[in-house]
This record gives C-alpha cells, sequence and structure tokens, in this order.
C-alpha cells in the first residue's frame, strides 16, 4: 500500500502538533509566522547567491503585504531594515542600503525636560507671569499703561473662575506688585477694574456654552427617533 495513504497513528500526530507557547517569540508579528520562517530559512542557506536571491524574493513578500506603504518615501529602505531586524541582524546579504545595528535600533531618546512652574498663585496660571514679564520690559507710556490694566482685568476674572466670591481691586492690585517684583504698582492709582458682577455673569455664561456644546445633536437626534417611531407606527397601522 502507498504510504501516502496509510493511516496516521494518533499519537504521532498530537505529538507533532506546535503550540504558540512553544514556538519562537516573533520580531515583528505584524508580517506573520510563515513570512519569519522564510528569513529563519534564507538566515540558513549557505551559498551566498542563493542567499541574496532568498533575501530579495522575502522583499517582493514584504511589499505585497504591505501595498500602503508604497506611497511612503524610501518604502523599500524600510523592508529592507524590517528584514535584517526580523533575521536578529544575522542575515548576510548585500542590502542596497546601510544595514542597520542592534546598537542604533536600542538607543532610546533622552528624557524629554518638562518646565516646571509651581507660581505661588496657581489660579492665575502662567500665562499671566509671562504676560507681566513682558510689560515689565516696555518703556513707560500709554502702551504699557493699557497693557497692564489689561492684565489686571485678566487676573480679577482667573481669581473668579476659581474662587466663587467677590474680590476687591486692592487684592489683585497687590498680587500684581508681588508678582511684578514691585515694578508695577497700581496700589496708589484710581484705575477700576470690571465690575465683579459683570465678570461673575461672563464666566457663567462661558461655563454653561462649554457644558451645552454637544446638547443641539442630542435633541435633533431624539427629534428624529420620535418621527422614525411615528413613521413605523403609522406603516404598521
Amino acid at each position: 500500500m502507498n504510504s501516502k495513504y496509510q493511516k496516521e497513528n494518533a499519537n504521532d500526530v498530537v505529538h507533532h502538533l506546535e503550540y504558540n507557547a512553544e514556538r519562537s517569540h516573533l520580531i515583528i508579528p505584524e508580517y506573520g509566522r510563515h513570512l519569519q520562517k522564510l528569513i529563519d530559512q534564507a538566515t540558513a542557506i549557505e551559498n551566498a547567491e542563493e542567499r541574496n536571491k532568498a533575501a530579495k524574493y522575502i522583499i517582493q513578500v514584504m511589499g505585497t503585504l504591505n501595498p500602503h506603504l508604497r506611497d511612503v518615501p524610501d518604502f523599500q529602505h524600510k523592508l529592507w531594515d524590517q528584514l535584517f531586524i526580523m533575521s536578529d541582524f544575522k542575515l548576510d546579504v548585500e542590502s542596497p542600503y546601510p544595514i542597520p545595528s542592534r546598537e542604533v535600533l536600542q538607543l532610546k531618546p533622552d528624557v524629554l525636560q518638562y518646565p516646571q512652574n509651581y507660581p505661588k498663585y496657581r489660579y492665575y496660571g502662567n500665562n499671566i507671569k509671562y504676560m507681566i514679564d513682558v510689560a515689565n520690559k516696555w518703556e513707560e507710556g500709554d502702551m504699557k499703561s493699557a497693557l497692564v490694566k489689561v492684565i489686571a482685568n485678566h487676573m480679577k476674572k482667573s481669581y473668579l473662575s476659581w474662587n466663587k466670591d467677590t474680590v476687591k481691586d486692592d487684592v489683585i492690585f497687590e498680587h500684581l506688585y508681588e508678582l511684578s517684583d514691585g515694578k508695577l504698582n497700581l496700589l496708589q492709582s484710581d484705575e477700576e477694574l470690571i465690575n465683579t458682577t459683570d465678570l461673575l455673569r461672563t464666566n457663567k455664561r462661558m461655563s454653561n456654552k462649554i457644558n451645552t456644546g454637544s446638547q443641539p445633536k442630542i435633541q435633533k437626534n431624539q427629534k428624529s427617533k420620535k418621527t422614525f417611531v411615528k413613521n413605523n407606527n403609522n406603516n404598521q397601522k
């Protein structure tokens, strides 16, 4: 009897089953295990010419699996880099691009230094301090006076956004004097800031706009849903 049609032993079949837990780790899982096996076979080829042919064939297969990358610049360069990475840098073939190294791949970028600012009055924010620093550099005149008044009004608005209570202008002027290192002094001036009631009303209006920004869409969907149910009821009648 031909060996092709002989009944296989069940124990032998179970013994040769491959489980994912027993298989080798996939370096780039997106390409699948079959392509990984192709690369392993190409790495084991002793003849240099045959090994280069196998590498070029694998590059073609990788390009077919990722047609969306064909519009990306240096598409072939990326595929060759991935080929060497998936071979664990053991594939010895001629590449049209510089061969990457394991050391370069394992390099980690430097830790990004975030600016840490801890202002004394956090409810004003950091931007207020930047604006005050700019105002300190301006020459005395009407433009600087107008800018200082704008900064003071914005400080009062920010204060009321976080502290739902009234605040006197003298408090804002004291904070402005302190944050500017004594260079912006409105303590003895007759300047009057925007009324607290108007600022609270503005803050409340802006808060309502943020909270109800998506409400019309929900009402529209509910209205269309009611119309759809009503039409279905009429059709059933």
